[in-house]
């Protein structure tokens, strides 16, 4: 697809990146059958390739509106298209970029600039959200079911190991932003797991969001503080010898993963980006290629139950590991329960469901009847975002997958 940028936007990185990624387009519409927004709603402009030639039409100099806006809002950038497309659009890089332009352009509402206000001062900062969500956790006895739903249950997280602490092998770990306070029982259980592993894991204090928040939320520059203050904060482990950098919630992960794309063209920054994007990994990416006899022989022989596992789309198409995880699980002697369509998105979509709540809810309805179909005693995944979100669906406890390792050990 041919893309004439205009004069104005001539000399900048965000258009010229766009028309690059445009010009593999071939408008084939292979990724409307893929398209959660589309297959809900049936509009051509809420599918990529609707939103594509909108994005393309701003880059031309087509002065955008408040509907360019709400077409591109509606997107979830779960990157299905992307596994779709045959000829590999950057999807996730272009609607970013595309959203960055129209929000300079077009003015919200005075309610949405807001919410989004309220979001962007309380959700990446862990000393912001953990006191909400303990108040929440204590007050949510009494709170209506409706809004009860949306507290997560109170978790214990379980001693952090200290054997192995002489270890030769480090790793590090991302404690995130809301993941501490909502589901402290993940890092925990890795840290526990990679133990029995002889590696030990570290979280350095220091390190804080991964960003995604803000630069989906098109604070792109004060995202880049938060990448550059986690590079600052790991460093001094990586030039230790830290072999990686693991990321419990794949949509952390897939963020950490893009830091190098992120910061390509800061001096200073963009060789230290790449190396942290090369050591980043889900932790299924490190067990894969460990020897786990010991812990197969340990899971195989726990009562576990049957798993349904909800492979997040940041997992799966985001991050490019499709069926990994299932594999693994499948691997260790967890009977997997079937999940029909279960690459589809769930609606959660890192911040999607406060300001789509509608289209948020309906992808969730859809998602929790898959899952409970096939009457499983556990669900699990692997991103705070889809726990959080499938918690609230189905009123049952929603773990990630690694929890389910550590407690057969």
């Amino acid at each position: 697809m041919q893309t004439t940028i205009s004069e104005s936007l001539q000399n900048d990185p965000r258009a010229l990146e766009a028309a690059e990624i445009l010009a593999k387009c071939v408008h084939c519409g292979f990724c409307l059958a893929t398209c959660p927004t589309y297959n809900l709603l049936g509009d051509e402009l809420d599918s990529p390739r609707g939103r594509i030639y909108q994005i393309k039409e701003v880059v031309e100099g087509v002065k955008p509106t408040s509907k360019t806006l709400t077409h591109l809002d509606r997107c979830l950038t779960c990157r299905n298209c992307e596994t779709t497309c045959p000829s590999g659009v950057e999807y996730g890089h272009l609607v970013d970029n595309g959203r960055a332009l129209v929000e300079e352009q077009v003015t919200r509402s005075f309610k949405e600039r807001v919410l989004r206000r309220l979001v962007l001062l309380v959700l990446p900062y862990r000393s912001r959200i953990t006191p909400l969500v303990k108040l929440g956790q204590l007050v949510r006895p009494v709170l209506p079911k409706k809004l009860s739903a949306s507290v997560p249950m109170k978790q214990q997280a379980g001693d952090w190991p200290t054997a192995n602490t002489d270890s030769a092998r480090t790793m590090l770990v991302l404690d995130g932003c809301v993941q501490p306070s909502m589901a402290p029982a993940t890092n925990a259980s890795t840290a526990r797991v990679l133990n029995t592993l002889g590696i030990k894991l570290k979280s350095v204090a220091a390190a804080g969001c991964c960003g995604a928040v803000k630069f989906h939320l098109n604070k792109q520059d004060a995202a880049k503080q938060q990448i550059r203050a986690n590079i600052d904060a790991w460093w001094p482990e990586i030039e230790a010898g830290a072999e990686a950098i693991i990321v419990t919630a794949s949509g952390c992960g897939l963020m950490v993963k893009d830091y190098a794309s992120v910061l390509s063209d800061d001096e200073e920054y963009a060789a230290k980006a790449g190396k942290v994007s090369a050591l980043a990994k889900d932790i299924v990416e490190i067990l894969q290629v460990e020897d786990l006899s010991a812990i197969q022989e340990k899971v195989s022989k726990a009562d576990i139950g049957k798993v349904a596992f909800h492979p997040p789309c940041t997992l799966q198409h985001g991050q490019k590991l499709p069926q990994v995880t299932e594999a693994l699980l499948v691997k260790l002697g967890i009977t997997l329960t079937p999940i029909n369509d279960a690459h589809v998105c769930c609606g959660s979509a890192g911040t999607y469901s406060l300001f789509q709540p509608s289209l948020s809810k309906q992808l969730r309805d859809n998602k929790v009847n898959n899952i409970i179909a096939g009457q499983p005693d556990i669900i699990a995944t692997a991103n705070i975002g889809c726990q959080l979100h499938l918690m609230a669906g189905t009123g049952r406890q929603v773990l990630h997958w690694i929890e389910l390792i550590d407690r057969a050990l």
